[in-house]
Parts: structure tokens; sequence; C-alpha cells
């Protein structure tokens, strides 16, 4: 009896050390997986895309189909995406460039000023913001803030130009409410959850000693946070500005709801425009010729590479930034 005892933890032994063993080539194995099928499913993506397109790349060529200004889908059926490029590259800039400031700012005050009740509270808000459908914001951009930015901005700046300088009308455009302007407000308004987001996350992760160093030497609370908290957050708030550029370039509802969809250059400041992720989702239904659909597919394979080198940009800033203590090289 004694002797069966004794044997068996012998026995199980090995049987332990196999399933162990078996365990973890199992997760291994998972993980590998899983971790490639996102590599495979973006090659993937970009291979459909691209044979997809090739009708249009075999008829206009790469460089003449971005740099091609007509966008034709009746008679001629002649396609260039240069007004789509600009119009996304403009709205995503200039959004970006109007968020960025107020959403640090908000960061700031939630991470250095704000009792930590308040900080929860706007910290929420935040979160709830970010998480509202685009439709739903453009729904609310169609019925309040368009109206609103006709009457209180667009109508008068109109009514003087036209008083004062009536040879600027071409380079404002017409007043009806939804146009670039409108849109890029709006896109303004949606990033910035993002920014405030990842700018605070990245400044509660400044350690400790820098602050009571600052402290130490006789700063101010702004001289803490401009020299020794906003260096080491750098790269966290560049990346989250990168990531928001991102988010930016591929909307599409709202901005579709709200810019007035016009596809041919030139822009006016307040006029209609067009992007990228708009003129697919307003003609990709109507698309019954072969070389339209193409020439949408290319657009679709443009955001797709815009996209990734704006997301790679966004990682190499981080990398850098963590690398060299918040100084780019």
């Amino acid at each position: 009896m004694q002797e069966n005892q004794t044997a068996n933890p012998e026995l199980k032994r090995p049987l332990s050390i196999i399933y162990r063993w078996l365990g973890d080539r199992i997760f291994l194995t998972v993980t590998v997986a899983l971790g490639s099928s996102i590599i495979l499913l973006a090659l993937s993506m970009a291979f459909v895309l691209y044979s997809e397109s090739s009708t249009t790349w075999q008829e206009f060529g790469i460089i003449g189909f971005l740099r091609g200004t007509t966008w034709d889908a009746g008679l001629h059926l002649k396609f260039g995406a240069l007004p789509f490029l600009f119009g996304t590259l403009i709205t995503s800039l200039v959004s970006l460039a109007i968020a960025f400031f107020p959403a640090v700012a908000i960061a700031i005050f939630m991470a250095e000023y704000s009792p930590r009740w308040l900080s929860g509270i706007i910290e929420n808000l935040v979160q709830m913001i970010a998480a509202i459908p685009s439709v739903v914001i453009g729904i609310w951009g169609i019925f309040v803030f368009a109206p609103w930015m006709r009457e209180t901005f667009y109508l008068p700046v109109f009514t003087w130009t036209a008083d004062h300088y009536p040879s600027l009308l071409p380079v404002l455009g017409n007043p009806i409410g939804y146009g670039i302007t409108t849109a890029t407000i709006i896109l303004a308004l949606m990033i910035i959850p993002y920014i405030t987001a990842l700018t605070n996350d990245a400044i509660r992760q400044v350690p400790k000693e820098q602050r009571e160093a600052a402290w130490a030497l006789g700063a101010t609370r702004w001289e803490v946070i401009r020299m020794a908290v906003l260096p080491y957050a750098r790269g966290g708030i560049m990346a989250g500005a990168m990531l928001s550029l991102g988010r930016a370039v591929g909307e599409t509802m709202a901005v579709a709801m709200l810019i007035g969809n016009k596809n041919t250059l030139p822009f006016s400041i307040i006029g209609p425009a067009s992007t990228m992720p708009s003129v697919i989702i307003n003609e990709f239904r109507e698309a019954v010729e072969n070389l339209h659909l193409s020439s949408l597919m290319a657009i679709a394979l443009s955001l797709f590479v815009i996209s990734l080198i704006v997301n790679l940009i966004a990682a190499y800033i981080t990398r850098k930034l963590s690398i060299t203590g918040g100084q780019l090289v």
C-alpha cells in the first residue's frame, strides 16, 4: 500500500510536465495565429482594393488619377481623385489644428488642476462624447449647428463681403450652411475627446519624482507643467494627435452629411466640398459602370494607404520620443 502511494506521484510528474508543455504549445500556436491574422487581414484588404481598382490604374495611371480634377460619372466617365484628396487633407489637418490646443488644455486641467471628483466627471463626459455615433452628431449638425452657423456667421460675413469686396464672393462661397467650414468644425469637435483622453493618460503616467524635482527648484505650477510634465508626456500627446488625425481622415457620416459634396475643384471657404469617405458613401450604391466602381475602389485604396501612413507616423513618433525622453531626434 505504501509503495503505491509513493509511486503515484512519480507517475503523475511526467504527465504534468507533458500537460504543461502541451498547454504552452497550444497557447503559443493560438497567439501566433491570432496575431498573424491581423497582418493577413490587412494584406488581404489591400490586395482586394488594388485588384478591384486595377481598371482605374490602367485607364488613367496612378499619377493621372491622383492629379485629375474632373469627376464625371455620367457621359464621359472621367475620374480624378484630387478634389477628394484635397478635401480630406484640408478638413483633417484644419480640424486637428482647431482641436489640438483645447483638448490639451482640458487634459492638463483634468490631470493637474481639477479636484479628483471633478476630474472623474469630466473624464466620464469625454468618454461619453467619444462614444456618440457620428450619424447622431451629423443629425445635430444638420438641424442645429449648420442653421446657427448660417444665421450668425455665414450670412453676416457674406453680406459684408458683398458690400465692400464683391470680387471675393467666389472665394467665400455660397452661405447655405453646409460646406467645408461647417464639416471641419464638426470634425474638430469629434476628435477633441480622443486627444483629451490620450493626453490625459500620458500626463498621468509622468512619474511623481518629475514634479517633485521641479517643485524643489522653486518652480511655479505652470513651470512644473511646462518644464517637467509636458516634455515627459510629449510622446503620448503627439501619438494622440496623430491617431486623432487618422480618425479625422477616415470619418464618413458626419462629414458626408455636412460638407455639401461638391466633386470638382476649386473649393470655396464656406462653400461645399467633398472628401474621400464622403464620395465613397454617396456614390457606391449608384456605381453601375465598371470604371466608376473601380474609381471608387481606387479612392478607397488611397484612403487605406493614407490611414496606414498616419498610424505608422504615430507609432514612429511615440517610439522616438519615448526613447529620447521627449526630445524628437
